[in-house]
């Protein structure tokens, strides 16, 4: 856990937009948002960066403008990963305890264990995120340290992504001078942002959907259970509204966060909008109706592919907290309701919680990814993978040779 008045930066390098979130960690461990900061992105495709120069030059904006309104310098971040090759499985470990009760060590084995699955060379893995220890065939046991037993099994979610992708974005996080502390699976960090924690007790789905991919993440007896990642996001909506009305992408997007509808019973049909033409044609006014029957075919779609990807997982039946839909393509009105509809199960729209500070500018699904980056990173601060100092390395090293040393004598 990160110490009382040290900032914690989350990055969020989004298809649409980047963003990059400070938080303070306050005295009783809460945090509070002194900063942020937001660019249009320039250089990403599906959640995957596809020109350096460009997705450099927004994260700088983007840092500058979180600098100045958090009066500090930002040396290290925790960044967001996304993306259609990002992929999930469970896996399952066994080790034996060595004196008959459960150390530190054991459970490092009984992890390592779970992970030594064969993964191909051009992937690597992004996170092991433990379900549950089972001690001596008693299961269900979120903590084993110190309980007494001369077997122990740990289940696991294993989450791997390309190294090219990965490298990518620590490389674009280096040319702006800034350390990565960790890589974090974006639907993860809004997890932590927008779900409570008797919902992921209960089962619950939550879909954040980006501008170029929508993240799935199944949650059931407070751990991760599946995660997956749908190359279809906000992005295509505005697409099909700038070909449909024929009308500039940047025009589209307005129209689309300015009068768009999800629900064709939720538009009257005697409301107009203004359209700008291409080509220094004339403005035309055109059937708010007409704009509601080119976005519901498209979010119908991506609910059913949703829908199918919950269905093959076969946790649908686990669900009992519902869905939970975040993400800044959320913010279109009669998202949750058609959701709802195709989905068969109760949704309500994720907004960042338990947080204080500038709360009215991030209680947006927009920045939920963000401010999760945050709170995952006041969590995971003493395990981060890139340290900024050698000395630290040092340090972490001498402590592991101590530790095997140890179990060896």
């Amino acid at each position: 856990m990160a110490q009382k008045g040290e900032l914690v930066v989350g990055l969020d390098i989004g298809t649409t937009k980047i963003c990059a979130i400070v938080g303070e960690v306050t005295a009783t461990g809460g945090i509070d948002i002194v900063g942020i900061g937001t660019h249009p992105s320039k250089g990403l495709r599906k959640g995957v960066v596809i020109n350096i120069e460009a997705t450099v030059d927004s994260i700088k904006q983007a840092i500058q403008e979180a600098e100045l309104m958090a009066g500090c310098e930002i040396s290290h971040v925790y960044a967001g990963i996304a993306g259609g090759h990002i992929k999930g499985f469970n896996s399952h470990g066994i080790v034996a305890v060595k004196d008959k009760e459960v150390v530190r060590a054991d459970i490092n084995r009984v992890i390592d264990a779970a992970r030594a699955v064969a993964i191909p060379l051009d992937r690597e893995v992004i996170h092991i995120l433990p379900q549950e220890y089972i001690i001596d065939d008693q299961d269900g046991i979120k903590e084993p340290l110190g309980m007494s037993g001369v077997r122990l099994e740990a289940r696991v979610h294993i989450v791997t992504g390309a190294v090219t992708s990965a490298q990518n974005i620590i490389k674009c996080a280096q040319r702006c001078g800034l350390t990565v502390a960790d890589i974090v699976l974006e639907q993860l960090a809004s997890s932590h942002a927008v779900l409570s924690a008797d919902e992921k007790e209960l089962g619950v789905a939550l879909i954040d959907i980006g501008g170029g991919t929508t993240d799935i993440a199944i949650w059931s007896n407070g751990s991760i259970v599946h995660t997956s990642v749908l190359a279809i996001g906000g992005d295509h909506i505005t697409s099909d509204i700038a070909v449909g009305l024929r009308t500039p992408m940047e025009e589209a997007e307005q129209i689309k966060q300015k009068y768009g509808c999800a629900m064709q019973s939720m538009v009257e049909p005697e409301d107009t909008i203004e359209v700008p033409s291409v080509g220094g044609r004339k403005a035309r006014q055109l059937s708010k109706q007409i704009l509601t029957e080119i976005i519901e075919p498209r979010v119908e779609e991506m609910f059913s592919l949703v829908h199918q990807e919950i269905q093959r997982t076969g946790y649908e039946d686990l669900l009992a907290s519902g869905v939970v839909v975040t993400g800044g393509a959320t913010l279109l009105k009669g998202m949750p309701e058609l959701a709802e509809d195709i989905l068969g199960l109760p949704v309500r729209q994720g907004v960042p919680s338990n947080i204080g500070g500038l709360v009215d500018v991030v209680k947006s699904p927009m920045y939920a990814t963000g401010v999760g980056l945050v709170m995952y990173g006041r969590d995971h601060e003493e395990s981060r993978f890139f340290k900024v100092r050698d000395d630290n390395v040092y340090n972490k090293v001498k402590s592991r040779m101590r530790s095997w040393l140890g179990e060896l004598f």
